[in-house]
């Protein structure tokens, strides 16, 4: 896929001032993962944002994008939830313009795709795996 969140190329282990390999990164300039929301009409990105971060690096540059697998979910309410990274991170974003509204750190990382349900009281959660634990969260 070519486009924002495009990644081609190699990558280099990266090492701290004490020689402690930190991480993993791509040869490339960041983003190295991206969100990105796409109008279905015209084919035009909407909006996209870094997905995820690098916590070796200071704090001001962690926003940088974080590799991981499965896709998003996007509630009828407006919100995208995705913890497709490898940074334990869950997160929601507003589907309009691509602001994430709320992370949580997870124990692991989640490897599925978020799912939501209603509940018999009409609550409305949202769900995600991490290996072989299942975190779930209630909905305002």
């Amino acid at each position: 896929m070519d486009g924002p969140g495009a990644y081609h190329g190699s990558s280099a282990t990266v090492e701290n001032a004490t020689g402690k390999t930190i991480g993993t990164w791509p040869c490339q300039k960041p983003p190295w993962a991206r969100l990105l929301a796409v109008n279905a009409n015209t084919g035009e990105f909407m909006w996209y944002t870094p997905l995820g971060m690098q916590e070796g690096l200071p704090a001001e540059k962690q926003n940088v994008g974080n590799a991981g697998s499965a896709g998003p979910i996007v509630t009828a309410g407006g919100l995208v939830f995705i913890g497709a990274t490898n940074d334990h991170r869950f997160r929601a974003f507003d589907a309009k313009t691509g602001e994430e509204l709320w992370t949580t750190v997870l124990e692991k990382n989640a490897d599925a795709n978020p799912i939501t349900y209603q509940s018999r009281n009409g609550k409305q959660y949202v769900a995600v795996v991490a290996s072989d634990t299942l975190d779930v969260f209630a909905l305002p």
